[in-house]
């Protein structure tokens, strides 16, 4: 052996003594990673375990380790803000981890701004400047790509394929515990939802009361999916519409609309769970009600409840899932949880409606001018209602579970041998002014005895109905045919002397229908009756419901007063919401004829406030209590004029000063009516629940109420532009078209010193 052979081999052996201890270090830090990764207690002890040893061996700043959800497609990592943990979650085919994600291959960057991958949000979200990175796939012993792992920022200088290759090592190893316990939480996950379902589920099932049981779904509901807000809608079989009364975060608002409108109308009428995770890239979301409300809807989750038939009954509704999106998961929980509680909610609601006709039902005994007493098939009263305690001079203490025959004894016994003919099997009875002695007095009474019967036609006793048609009975009874029976009561109760004439102020209100001759050349004799019998049906109870008096009938014509003979504190409100009414329930009503292939009718309805005299006027043979003066006269051109402006319905300026509610209105001219000097401001009222008004209708308004205003002005030309904008905002405006006339012809032929826009309307 020569001399240079002895000095090689020291050499040699310290190089392999190097690697071996290198060697030995790696498997040691492998095995301390796979040792204290099995030893952490959470999957975010983990983490930190294995990041922990990953950046102290190859030397970076920071370290991240991204796992994959298959419920969502995501990568997601968990970090801790104070005292809460939440999850960052990126799309799997976003930025560098994405990329090594999806590619299963690992990516060393030591320069970020030169790769066009790097996702440079994220820095600017956090404020941390990220210059290098490597990144690998995190793989299971079967080659299943589950994650990746992150370093940032080598010290010292750029990542190298050695430290590519111990991190690879690293997480390898680690892989397997990590996958376990992502099962494990997810068993554990899962486990703990399922018991607080249950108990959620048995929590809610023990409210029966409708309001109550909604707020508890809905709390429930948002902390149960970790959403921010959440609403349950349910259907109005009545009027197709959704509605709540509740909902997590709204406040006071109650919401009501069309089921076929919206996210949750789409989910009502085709029956399918709608998961949205950007709400406004969804072109069926309607950003409305977040600009009204200050809310941003980022993410929905919206599904239908059904009843046991599998009819859909309503839809819950679950906004913005905090720390991430709506998964898949959330979607089958709250569909368990919609299905366990929708037999809640129909009894709840069937609970919500008995109670609704019980309350009805007494509601409607209560207020009912005639007396009704039921008796049960032993013969003891059940309900006296407090017209009968009345008549009958008692109490409910002295009538309310005491036998008929101890009430009626004689010389009222009529009432029991009446009852007795119905026991045996008879048909219902009725006497007509019959006597009841009650204290020494006669009270004269229709008398009506009726079997009450179940659900089942079995017999359940009987219920006797007491008219009293003493004088004032028979006066009010009169009365209540050309004014609301609530007006009767008052007006007898005041005394014959308001029969007299009296000068007071009240809001008349005219209505009458458009081309009503053509109407009658094509319906014929018979087919106008029976319109004007519907029409009027509904025009009327419209009027009464506002507490309006119904004057009387002119052909196709109705004429009504409110505030006379007794005056209300809102008579012009009144006059409005009967208005309006009037206007909704034609449309109605002409949808009704459309269906039935009948042609539809118009009309106009013309208000006015002012000081009238009411009173009896006619003959001593004939008279008719009823409503003179000017006043009334203007009302009735005012429904003249809506013919000439395209307008149903306008009101004086007097009325609009006196209204205390808010409404939709726009000044429509300045007028002289036929037979009068003095103009008169017009106003059109519109309807704000009109499905057929243009959607831009507060621009519209802006518009044409800054033309009226230059057009006041002489400025034609500037009127002109601003009834143009109008029109083209809502090109049905009869009334906008005729301004861009006026202005033109008046740019033409420009008027006369002293000209103040006041128009005169050469027609009644």
């Amino acid at each position: 052996m020569t001399d240079s052979d002895l000095e090689a081999r020291p050499a040699r052996a310290r190089k392999a003594d190097g690697k071996a201890r290198k060697s030995r270090a790696v498997t040691d830090l492998l095995l301390k990673a796979t040792t204290d990764v099995a030893a952490a207690d959470s999957l975010d002890a983990q983490f930190q375990a294995l990041l922990g040893l990953a950046q102290t061996a190859i030397h970076a700043e920071r370290g991240s380790l991204f796992l994959f959800d298959q419920t969502t497609g995501e990568l997601y990592t968990r970090v801790t803000d104070g005292a809460l943990q939440k999850d960052i979650r990126i799309e799997i085919g976003t930025g560098i981890a994405g990329w090594v994600f999806t590619n299963g291959e690992a990516a060393i960057v030591n320069d970020t701004r030169s790769d066009p991958r790097f996702n440079r949000e994220i820095d600017q979200s956090t404020g941390f400047e990220t210059r290098s990175l490597l990144t690998v796939p995190v793989t299971t012993a079967r080659g299943r790509v589950i994650g990746v792992a992150q370093l940032l920022n080598k010290t010292g200088g750029g990542f190298t394929k050695a430290d590519q290759a111990l991190l690879e090592q690293l997480t390898h190893y680690a892989s397997a515990t990590l996958e376990s316990t992502v099962l494990i939480e997810n068993v554990t996950k899962r486990q703990k939802q399922e018991g607080e379902l249950l108990d959620v589920v048995n929590d809610v099932s023990s409210e029966i009361q409708l309001g109550p049981l909604l707020k508890k779904i809905i709390g429930t509901v948002t902390r149960m999916l970790g959403a921010e807000r959440s609403t349950l809608f349910l259907n109005d079989d009545r009027t197709n519409e959704l509605y709540t009364e509740v909902g997590e975060g709204l406040g006071a608002t109650r919401i009501r609309f069309p089921n076929s409108v919206g996210i949750a109308g789409a989910v009502f009428t085709s029956g399918e769970t709608i998961n949205i995770r950007h709400a406004y890239a969804d072109l069926r979301f309607n950003p409305s009600f977040d600009k009204q409300t200050g809310f941003f809807t980022r993410s929905i989750l919206c599904v239908p409840v059904v009843n046991k038939t599998g009819a859909p009954i309503g839809v819950t509704q679950v906004l913005n899932k905090i720390g991430g999106t709506f998964t898949a998961d959330d979607e089958t929980r709250l569909k368990a949880f919609t299905a366990q509680i929708s037999i809640c909610l129909e009894n709840a609601r069937l609970f919500d409606d008995v109670q609704t006709i019980k309350n009805y039902n007494e509601a409607m005994l209560e207020s009912m001018s005639n007396g009704v007493l039921t008796i049960n098939e032993k013969g003891m009263i059940v309900t006296c209602n407090s017209a009968a305690q009345r008549i009958l001079r008692k109490t409910p203490a002295d009538v309310l579970g005491r036998p008929t025959a101890d009430i009626f004894a004689a010389p009222n016994d009529w009432v029991l041998q009446a009852l007795s003919r119905l026991g045996d099997g008879g048909a219902p009875d009725a006497l007509v002014d019959a006597e009841l002695h009650i204290d020494e007095e006669v009270v004269s009474v229709n008398a009506t005895v009726l079997p009450l019967i179940d659900a089942k036609r079995g017999p359940m006793g009987s219920m006797l109905v007491l008219e009293d048609i003493s004088s004032e009975k028979r006066v009010k009874a009169t009365m209540s045919r050309y004014m609301d029976p609530m007006l009767a009561d008052k007006l007898l109760t005041g005394g014959q002397d308001l029969l007299g004439g009296t000068a007071s102020e009240a809001t008349v209100l005219f209505s009458d229908i458009r081309s009503f001759t053509t109407l009658t050349e094509q319906l014929g004799a018979q087919g106008t009756v029976a319109l004007l019998n519907e029409y009027f049906t509904l025009m009327v109870e419209c009027i009464q419901r506002e507490g309006g008096m119904l004057d009387k009938f002119i052909g196709d014509a109705i004429m009504a007063v409110f505030g006379t003979p007794f005056p209300h504190d809102d008579d012009e409100d009144r006059s409005v919401r009967a208005a309006l009414g009037m206007l909704r329930d034609l449309d109605t009503f002409n949808r009704q004829r459309a269906q039935r292939g009948l042609m539809a009718i118009d009309m106009g309805i013309g208000i006015n406030t002012d000081t009238i005299v009411s009173g009896n006027i006619g003959s001593p043979r004939r008279m008719d209590y009823t409503v003179i003066g000017d006043g009334v006269n203007l009302a009735s051109r005012l429904e003249s004029a809506c013919k000439e402006y395209g307008a149903r319905l306008l009101i004086s300026d007097r009325t609009l000063s006196r209204l205390k509610g808010s409404y939709r209105t726009r000044e429509v001219d300045l007028v002289i009516v036929k037979g009068k000097t003095e103009p008169v401001a017009v106003h059109e009222v519109f309807d704000e629940r009109d499905p057929d008004a243009p959607p831009n209708m507060l621009e519209f308004l802006g518009f044409f109420k800054r033309g009226v205003q230059r057009y006041r002005g002489m400025d034609f030309t500037g009127a002109l532009k601003d009834f143009s904008e109008a029109r083209a905002a809502n090109p049905q405006d009869k009334l906008a078209r005729s301004y861009v006339g006026r202005c033109e012809a008046l740019i033409a032929e420009p008027p006369e010193a002293g000209w103040n826009g006041v128009w005169t309307m050469k027609t009644k």
